[in-house]
Formats: C-alpha cells, sequence, structure tokens
C-alpha cells in the first residue's frame, strides 16, 4: 500500500479525537476531564496533536493545557503517598534534639555534628539548590533531618518524593505491570522530581539492572543540578564508583557526618554481643582496682614460659621452663607510666595507645579500665580480642547471618573507641583475617579514631611482624608506645603478703 493511503487511513482513524490546532471533534465527551468551556479540549481533557506519523507524539492522546493545575497537585499527592510522609509528619527540625538523648552523655564531638547537621539541613530546606550527603551510623538522626527537609518543601508545594532506595527500585520494578502507566513514564517522575529525597542509600541489594537505573537517575540530576538529598550509614568507599565520583563534588553536594550513637539505644555499649566488657572479671578491671605493685620491688617473682624445642631428627616440641627474675625499681616504673598514659588517655580519648609486656604484666587490666570509665561516662567503648574479632567478621557469610560482612565491618572500624586486646604475630591467621585486620587499623588511623592495642611483642617483634603499623606507632603526634616491664603479678613466690596499695582513683 502506498505511504499516502497509510498516512490517510491512520488520519481517518484518529480523526475522532480532538486536536490541539482545532476546535471541532466528532465525538461528545461523555465525562467531563477537562473545563467544559475550554476552546482546545471541550471537557474532554485530552488533546491530539496533529503532527506527522514518525513524530513520538503522533495519535498519543495528550493532556489538555486545562488540566495542567489538575495533574500538578494529582502528581504532587502521588508522589506524598508514595513517600509515606503522613507517617512522618511529626519529624520536624522543631523537634530534632541536637543535644542527643539524656541518657546518652554524648562528647562535645558528637553534640557539634548534630547541630552542625540540623544547621546544614535548615539552610537546604529554606534553599533547596545542590545536593545534601547525610552520613552516620544507625539511629544517628539522620532519617529525622532528611523528612524535615521533605515535609518542608512539602508545606512550600514542591513536588517532592522521600523514598528509601530498596522502595524506589520496586517503585520503578512494578511498573512493568501497571497498565495505568508505563516504565518511562514512571522513570521520567522520578529523576525529574522537585526534590528527590533518597534514604538509606547502600541498604539497596540491587541486581546490575536496578544499580544501573539508579545510576541514571543520580547522573541526571547530577548533570541537570537538581536538589537531592542522600542519607547512608556507609563510607564514601563502600559506594559505587561512579556515584562515588558524583558525591565527592564539593562544589556542588555539602557532606555532613553525624558522629552521635543511635538515639534509640543511648546506654548501650558498641556492639555489646561481642564487647568483653560485659564479662564479670573484665567490668571489674578498673584504675581503683589496680594494683601499683611498688611493694613488690626487691622481691623474687618465679615466670613459667614455654620455649619450642627441636630434636636431633628434627622434630619440633615444646617444653616449659621457670625463671625466677627479681623486680626491679624500673620495672615498677614502667608499669606506672602506663597507668598515667591509661588515666590520661581515658579522660580525654585522642590518638592511639599501645600497651606491650608479657603476659598478665597488666595490659588488659588497663585497656578494660579505659574501656569502663568510657562507658561508666556515658561514652562507648568496644573491647574484643583480635582472634575473637576475626571470627565475628567471618560469621557474616554463614548462610544464617542476619547481617551483610560490609555492615558489621564498618560498625566495628567505626566505633567511637576500640580496644584490640593480644595482638599476636603474624602467621597465625588466614591471609584474608590479615588483610582485613590493616584495612580496620589503617581506617582508623587516619580517620583518627580512638584506638588502644595490647600485645605481648616486644618492640622489635612488633616491627618485624607489622612494619607498617609500626611506623604509624611511632608518630608521636598520633600514638603513644608504653611496654611494661614488669614480672607478671600472678606468678609470685608462695607466701607474700597481700598486694600493695590500690592505684589512685581517676577523676570523674
Amino acid at each position: 500500500m502506498p505511504k499516502s493511503k497509510i498516512d490517510s487511513t491512520l488520519r481517518k482513524l484518529a480523526a475522532g479525537i480532538p486536536t490541539a490546532s482545532s476546535p471541532n471533534t466528532s465525538i461528545m465527551a461523555k465525562t467531563s476531564l477537562g473545563k467544559p468551556d475550554c476552546p482546545h479540549c471541550h471537557g474532554v481533557g485530552y488533546v491530539r496533536y496533529e503532527v506527522p506519523p514518525e513524530d513520538p507524539r503522533f495519535g498519543r492522546l495528550e493532556p489538555c493545557v486545562c488540566r495542567s493545575a489538575v495533574i500538578v497537585q494529582s502528581a504532587q499527592q502521588r508522589l506524598f503517598e508514595l513517600s509515606h510522609l503522613h507517617q512522618l509528619a511529626d519529624r520536624t527540625f522543631e523537634n530534632f534534639r541536637e543535644e542527643g538523648h539524656k541518657k546518652a552523655h554524648l562528647t562535645e564531638q558528637d553534640k557539634r555534628s548534630l547541630q552542625e547537621a540540623k544547621k546544614k539541613a535548615e539552610e537546604f530546606a529554606r534553599h533547596p539548590q545542590g545536593w545534601l550527603l547525610l552520613e552516620g551510623g544507625y539511629g544517628c538522626g539522620k532519617t529525622h533531618l532528611a523528612a524535615a527537609i521533605a515535609n518542608a518543601a512539602v508545606s512550600q508545594g514542591i513536588p517532592t518524593l522521600f523514598i528509601t532506595v530498596p522502595d524506589l527500585l520496586d517503585f520503578l520494578r512494578f511498573a512493568f505491570n501497571d497498565p495505568e502507566t508505563t516504565f518511562e513514564e514512571r522513570f521520567e517522575e522520578v529523576r525529574n522530581v522537585g526534590l528527590l529525597v533518597l534514604d538509606d542509600f547502600g541498604t539497596q541489594n540491587a541486581t546490575p539492572w536496578a544499580q544501573e537505573k539508579l545510576f541514571q537517575i543520580i547522573n541526571y540530576r547530577y548533570i541537570n543540578k537538581l536538589p537531592t538529598v542522600i542519607t547512608t550509614n556507609l563510607l564514601l568507599d563502600q559506594i559505587e564508583s561512579r556515584i562515588r565520583s558524583r558525591l565527592q563534588d564539593e562544589t556542588f553536594v555539602q557532606r555532613v557526618r553525624i558522629t552521635a550513637p543511635d538515639y534509640r539505644r543511648p546506654t548501650e555499649t558498641s556492639n555489646p554481643d561481642i564487647s568483653i566488657l560485659t564479662w564479670p572479671e573484665l567490668r571489674a578491671m578498673t584504675f581503683e582496682t589496680f594494683e601499683s605493685r611498688e611493694d613488690e620491688i626487691g622481691k623474687e617473682i618465679a615466670i613459667v614460659s614455654t620455649v619450642e624445642q627441636q630434636d636431633a631428627r628434627g622434630n619440633k616440641f615444646k617444653e616449659r621452663t621457670i625463671t625466677r627474675v627479681t623486680v626491679t625499681e624500673n620495672d615498677v616504673k614502667t608499669l606506672h607510666e602506663a597507668v598515667r598514659a591509661a588515666v590520661t588517655f581515658a579522660e580525654k580519648p585522642q590518638g592511639w595507645l599501645t600497651l606491650l609486656g608479657d603476659s598478665y604484666c597488666g595490659k588488659t587490666h588497663l585497656a578494660a579500665a579505659i574501656g569502663n570509665f568510657r562507658i561508666a561516662e556515658g561514652g562507648q567503648a568496644l573491647m574484643v580480642s583480635v582472634a575473637d574479632l576475626l571470627d565475628y567478621l567471618r560469621q557474616t557469610f554463614s548462610p544464617n547471618s542476619d547481617v551483610s560482612f560490609d555492615r558489621r565491618f564498618h560498625e566495628i572500624r567505626s566505633t567511637p573507641l576500640l580496644i584490640l586486646d593480644d595482638l599476636k604475630e603474624r602467621g597465625t591467621s588466614s591471609i584474608w583475617a590479615e588483610e582485613k585486620l590493616h584495612q580496620l587499623l589503617n581506617y582508623r588511623y587516619y580517620a583518627e579514631l580512638p584506638t588502644v592495642i595490647t600485645s605481648t611483642l616486644h618492640p622489635d617483634e612488633f616491627a618485624l611482624n607489622y612494619p607498617a603499623l609500626w611506623n604509624k606507632l611511632l608518630d608521636a603526634t598520633k600514638s603513644q608506645v608504653y611496654l611494661i616491664e614488669m614480672p607478671p603479678y600472678r606468678r609470685i613466690t608462695r607466701g607474700r603478703g597481700a598486694y600493695g596499695r590500690k592505684w589512685p582513683a581517676v577523676k570523674r
């Protein structure tokens, strides 16, 4: 059939629909979607453009201009319902507690981070321009501030979509089975909305298709400079590289990190299910119960040690030996220096503190005393042996695990105060474990997060086993290292009396 006849047939099929260029129509509107006196649609609510067949609008019904206000209002209402903002109507700037939970006893840094986050969020709500990235742990207030921004935008008449990333991806997928809309229409609606608030970014378990669509939305809004708010509990290096690159644009994106702990659990220590500070014996290790041991000067201490031997055939075996040493003034001096450093660190945790020495010389007691003091002050502290920590991370790969490795690793490495007990020589763990330990310590060093390490390795041994870490520990501006040379206090000569005086109480 000639093209002219095809065009003629198509025009006849579409002849009964009102056009945007002609008031004539061959059908009467059975319903009045549009205005009855509209000169374009005569109340039908839709028009057909007279365009060539190759035009994308050919044969399609388009909403009439008389319905513009209704369509905008309907779209805003649909976005509002999708956002579930009626359930978040109580999240406002007025009831955001920038001082945190009264039981939490936040540090000054925590309070400043909350105040700064609220200030930046209020500024963004007044003038929604650029992007705002709210970072922080679970329950720190990110969603409250994001919802407050969304509520303020809705009150100003700005079309707003507040949605978690997993729900957004589901919203797009469901369009394929929705007879009332197309995927393209829904996709355009999302990426062009006046204000897009993406909550819990990074929690999605996205397929390659979903990840690509998410990137297209973010990239489109980035290129067109559309106001966007994103909240995440991830670190930037955990976010897909293309998206991370855009979030790092300091000329367009404001980044605010909240360091406050979970508001819903104000008195909970970090990761209570792994921290050994919950054990009765460790809870009893305080500065008040630490023994000064100066009355041991000049006394003989028996030390039992295990030495690896090798017989004539090359077979290795372990042999226990007993040696006796006399406690010197210098031994006690090294102990007291470590105690003073631990007390100072507990009162104001800054940088790193490393305690070295033989087993039972007091390292673990001092480390636990630091953690117990911080918890008593309302802070958070996580104390764990290195071996248990690595097992704790491995458990995330179990089929029954209800938490991802990334989330657990992030919680550990960003905890306010981390106390790693009993760092052993290399070779006792797998390559994977050693790499994760390196990543954890490397992050905390450069993030300047307070950290305590105890080890039976002496300085030379430590340097040989962990050369990169040892170089960091030698940086006196960020780290202190103390070698306790006292013999083990539990290996004392029979018949000896009680220990000497206790260490003075720490100021509170």
